[in-house]
This record gives structure tokens, C-alpha cells and sequence, in this order.
């Protein structure tokens, strides 16, 4: 930190003060400021009050100097999802969220306004469109980060870097809320906001010698001060930083570090100072239940749809929805862990477009079907209009492991069991209309496909002109029963108890059971041989050669239609990697091999 500029800064900011003043301000010894007061007397940087005698003033010169040192803008960081402030960053991202009437973003604008900066970069990605207004409301820059979803901040301040190559710059998060502003028009050095934490503390946990300079970071310590909240980077530490972050950014392994491994690794290069804070200036709610205690508000007022369901649906304040916590995103929906009084459930929040690919009606009748089986999660509440759904969550149990052969034979029980039933429902799972269907969806508006797919389009067909015709022979063998058709290994739940629960019907319809058992094997992603095993599990026999063309078919065909709707869920915004790719492979090689197994027309 330059010291000759924070006496020409505080001496600017208040003009006409003592010395005792400057040094009781910047936490240093008279003896120390009587240096620095000669120093900048001696470069003609300020002079002696002439309204009252022993104080000082800024010169010209000393405003030029100082100019040096004036912020260019600040950068904010919000393309994160925000996963501890599930449900309500289902809806809003975090940093748009409201603490004491004031969304937290516009908070941090409104101060850095406040100090005469006006240059602010927002880096979005996660829901980004929800920022779009900030632009007209405060005229901000939105800077777009394409991997904000597999990525960490090392990454975002990469796709950054320039709005901060050669400029004095604020670096925030958008979810930080300052009790006051703490933001200058001058900052005279680099420097990482801190807060002092009492006991043990898993935060970032700052070392620095006599002149404020950070010497070490280390993850997690114990009565220490801690990064915490804004940082500043002068154009000096750029200058350094940068390359390093962009020699890091290109090195395997570091797409989920923070920028802050950076500063971590080569501190004794990176100069940067603590600026440390009192304890309740800066706030990072790390979840919902501090933003609870810290504004009263959201104790029943969250205005967020999930919590409020749930209040609804078990008759009770929001206050009494505890220890929230999100689970892993599904493929189709998201859902979040909470608790009331002693019992732990899960809600589930369709996911982007699903009105559009699942029938909620049609899925509640399946829950009302199979209730007497009980071999599904237990129902607590079910809305067939938003598909919105709670269940009972069961404590210690795992899902099924697909490479374990027990796991697996457990799991073709309980499709058995389910097929065997004779429980019908007045739907079915039509593989050809789902095909259609998420083709019309991925090609509206001019969408492509594949290269190839008007080629695999046509030998999809042609199976199911084969499923057709064995299903329509008279004398076929072959029914239409209940059938699950999303039967991932994850949706096999093994309770502590010893019993299986098979979770989420929303596909589930009347069909070939030989549909469960080769979706199962394209979910887990199964070779051939796997694939073999499974079938044989299921049917505790040599499968007969109707059978084997049968899911041979299905893992051609499922493997088609789910390409299909990953390339529409990429439309809307969710990405599925490899997922894609590997489906339309399964389309591909099992066509190829009852090309070779079963010619047509023979």
C-alpha cells in the first residue's frame, strides 16, 4: 500500500486535519506520520492550512498525484447459481435477492455510485436475462461467462480479464451486502477486504506482516482474520496477476479453482494488502437460514413459489421449513431437501420446458395406480397443473449401483414385479410420437440436428415398423404392460430397511416391459455384453430371438429419442456434455447390430 498515498488521499477527503488525526485514521504512529507529512511537504504534494494553523492541505500537485490512483470501475461477479439459497435462486439469483427492501447488486451499484464510479461490469451466466435491466436502471455492461455452469471464478475472472488489463478495478460478488459504503474514489494499493472470525473457521484464512501485506493464505484456521468480501486490484497487481491467471486458466486440472488459488500460490509475487474490516460491516450469507436471522422478513415472506407450497401443503409458517439444502439437479427437474418438526422430504421444481415434455396429469394417475404396491416414494403432495411434487425422503438410503451385479438383480425384481402387476393405466408410452415430437421441438424455429439424422431418422423408422408388427401379429406372444421407461439406475432407491423404492414415474406409461430393461442399460452405459447380462437377469432365461430384437430395438430407439431431448434441453439452457453424444451412438450401434443379427424381411 502506497503510504504517501493514503495521506494525500485521507488529507483530500478531509482537508484542513491534524496530523494526530491522519494517524489515529490510518492506524499508524505520530512518529511514522511525521515522516510521511515531510515526505509529501518535501514533493510539494501538500501544504500547511491557511485557515488554521497546524493543519494541511492538498496542493495541485498533490491532486495530480493522487489522480494516479483513482478508481476506473469495479467489476461484479454474478454468474454463479447460488445452490445454498435453493429454492429461491431457483426463481432469482442470489445477488438479486432483497435484504432490508434493496436487492444486494443494486445495493453494491449504489454505493459504488456514490463515490463517483460509474464503469461497472456485470459478469452473468446462470438465469443472465434477469440482469438485462440493471443496464437501463443504472447503465451497466453485462459481460456474458460461457462456462459458468462446469467452471469456477478462476474461470469467470478469465473471461474478464480485460476489463481489468491495465485499469484500477473493485472485484465483487454480487451477493456481498456492506452495512456501509466502504467503497473510494481513490484506493492506493491492491487489497482484499477481511473479517475477523473467532474459534475455528473454515474460511480463507489471511497472514500479513507489520505494513498490512499478505504473506499466506490457507484454507481454514482458527481466531484469525479471513478474506471476506470486496477486493480491490490496482493496475500494478494486474499486471502481474494476469498472466498468471492466463497461464493457470490454460493448465488441466484448475476448472474448479477460484481466482483466489492464484493469489494463494504465488503471494510472494502477487502484492496485495489485508484491509481489514469490523465485524459487521461486510455480510456473505452463506445460506437461507442467515439471511433469515439477518432480515426478519424472509422468516415467512421468502416470495418464493416452492417455499411457499410447502408452507401451504403442510399448513405451516415458512419459519418452520428448516435445514434446506439442494440435492443434485435432475435431468429434468430440480428439487431441494427440507425439514418440518422431525421429518425430512424433498420437493421437486420442474425443470426449464418440462411442461412441454411431461404429462403431470397422466403422471399423477401412474402414483395413484401403483400406490397399492409400494414400490414407489411416498406422495405427500402433487400439483398436475405446475408439477410441482413433495415426497418423503428417506434417511441412509443409496441408490443402485450399476456395477454391481446384486444391486442389478435387485433392481430387474422390482421390474418384474411392477410388469407382473396387471395394474393399467389409460395411457401409453408411444415411442414413436415422443421421437416425433422432440424432433418438431429441437427443429421449430429452424433448430438443427445431427448430420447425419435424416439417414438414422430412417433406420429408427424402420425398427419401429418392426416393434409394429410385432406387437400387431395375432398370434404374438407380446403385451403392452405398466411400465416405468426412466428406469436409471438413481431412480432405484435402497432403504436402510432393506426394501426398494423405484422413484419418479413421470414417463411411466403402458408398454413393452422390455423397454425398462434396455433403458436401464443405455442410462447406466452399458457395452453389449452388459446389455446381454441385464436381459437375462430380467428374465431369469435364455431370452428367446423376438426378445433380443425386442430390447435390442429399444436401446437403439431410447437411445434416439433421449439425443433428442438432450438437444432440446440444450435449447433452453441445460447442457447434457457427452450425454448427447452418447445416446445417439446407442442409436446407431444397436441398429447396426440387428442389421446383422435380424436382416429385414427375413
Amino acid at each position: 500500500m502506497d503510504r504517501i498515498g493514503l495521506v494525500c488521499r485521507y488529507i483530500k477527503e478531509h482537508p484542513h486535519c491534524t496530523q494526530r488525526e491522519v494517524a489515529q485514521q490510518l492506524e499508524l504512529s505520530l512518529g511514522t506520520i511525521n515522516t510521511l507529512i515531510k515526505e509529501c511537504s518535501k514533493r510539494h504534494l501538500i501544504a500547511q492550512g491557511k485557515s488554521c494553523a497546524g493543519t494541511y492541505e492538498l496542493t495541485d500537485s498533490g491532486e495530480e498525484f493522487l489522480e494516479g490512483f483513482k478508481v476506473d470501475g469495479a467489476l461484479i461477479i454474478a454468474a454463479g447459481f447460488g445452490s445454498r439459497f435453493v429454492p429461491l435462486t431457483y426463481e432469482m439469483p442470489k445477488g438479486l435477492l432483497e435484504v432490508f427492501g434493496e436487492r444486494m447488486i443494486e445495493r453494491q451499484i449504489r454505493q459504488l455510485h456514490e463515490v463517483g464510479i460509474r464503469n461497472i461490469t456485470i459478469v452473468v451466466g446462470y438465469l443472465k436475462e434477469k440482469f438485462e435491466y440493471l443496464i437501463d436502471k443504472f447503465g451497466v455492461k453485462l459481460l456474458y461467462n460461457p462456462e459458468y455452469s462446469c467452471k469456477n471464478t478462476l474461470a469467470t475472472i478469465y473471461w474478464a480479464r480485460e476489463v481489468l488489463r491495465g485499469k484500477n478495478m473493485y472485484v465483487l460478488s454480487s451477493d456481498n451486502w456492506m452495512r456501509s459504503n466502504m467503497y473510494r474514489t481513490w484506493e492506493c494499493g491492491a487489497w482484499y477486504s477481511a473479517s475477523y472470525m473467532e474459534g475455528n473457521t473454515s474460511e480463507w484464512v489471511l497472514s500479513y506482516n507489520k505494513k498490512g501485506r499478505i504473506t499466506d493464505v490457507q484454507v481454514g484456521g482458527r481466531d484469525a482474520w479471513c478474506m471476506y468480501g470486496p477486493v480491490y486490484f490496482s493496475r500494478q497487481f494486474s499486471d502481474a496477476f494476469l498472466p498468471l491467471l492466463e497461464r493457470e486458466y490454460a493448465t488441466p486440472g484448475t476448472e474448479q479453482l477460484y481466482w483466489e488459488h492464484i493469489l494463494m500460490k504465488y503471494i510472494t509475487v502477487l502484492e496485495m494488502d489485508i484491509n481489514r474490516q469490523p465485524a459487521d460491516q461486510v455480510y456473505e450469507f452463506e445460506n437461507l437460514e442467515e439471511l433469515r436471522r439477518f432480515d426478519p422478513r424472509y422468516q415467512n415472506h421468502s416470495d418464493n413459489k416452492a417455499m411457499e407450497l410447502v408452507a401451504e401443503a403442510f399448513h405451516v409458517p415458512e419459519s418452520q421449513i428448516r435445514e434446506i439444502r439442494c440435492l443434485k439437479s435432475g435431468m429434468t427437474n430440480n428439487s431441494f431437501l427440507f425439514k418440518i418438526e422431525e421429518k425430512h422430504y424433498i420437493c421437486r421444481i420442474p425443470g426449464p420446458g418440462t411442461e412441454l415434455l411431461v404429462n403431470r396429469r397422466e403422471e399423477a394417475a401412474v402414483y395413484g395406480v401403483i400406490a397399492p404396491l409400494g414400490i414407489s416414494e411416498h406422495v405427500v403432495y402433487m400439483n398436475e397443473r405446475s408439477g410441482y411434487k413433495i415426497s418423503e425422503y428417506y434417511e441412509g438410503s443409496r441408490t443402485a449401483r450399476h456395477t454391481d451385479q446384486g444391486d442389478m438383480r435387485v433392481c430387474m425384481d422390482v421390474l418384474r414385479r411392477l410388469h407382473s402387476s396387471g395394474l393399467e393405466v389409460g395411457h401409453e408410452f408411444n415411442i414413436r410420437d415422443r421421437i416425433d415430437f422432440y424432433e418438431r421441438l429441437c427443429t421449430a424455429n429452424g433448430g438443427t440436428l445431427f448430420e447425419d439424422y435424416v439417414k438414422v431418422r430412417g433406420w429408427m423408422d424402420e425398427l419401429m415398423d418392426r416393434l409394429d408388427q410385432i406387437h400387431e401379429h395375432e398370434n404374438g406372444s407380446r403385451s403392452r404392460v405398466l411400465s416405468h421407461i426412466d428406469s436409471n439406475v438413481d431412480n432405484f432407491l435402497f432403504l436402510e430397511d432393506g426394501t426398494v423404492r423405484l422413484i419418479d414415474w413421470e414417463y411411466a406409461g403402458m408398454c413393452d416391459p422390455l423397454i425398462d430393461v434396455a433403458m436401464c442399460a443405455i442410462y447406466s452405459y452399458y457395452n453389449e455384453n452388459e446389455l446381454d447380462w441385464l436381459l437375462r437377469t430380467y428374465l431369469e432365461r435364455e431370452p428367446d430371438q423376438e426378445e433380443w430384437l425386442v430390447v435390442y430395438s429399444y436401446a437403439a430407439l431410447g437411445g434416439f429419442l433421449w439425443s433428442l431431448w438432450a438437444v432440446y434441453k440444450s435449447k433452453v439452457g441445460d447442457e447434457f456434455g457427452e450425454y448427447t453424444l452418447i445416446m445417439y451412438r446407442y442409436a446407431k450401434d444397436y441398429y447396426r447390430k440387428i442389421q446383422k443379427m435380424f436382416p429385414y424381411g427375413q
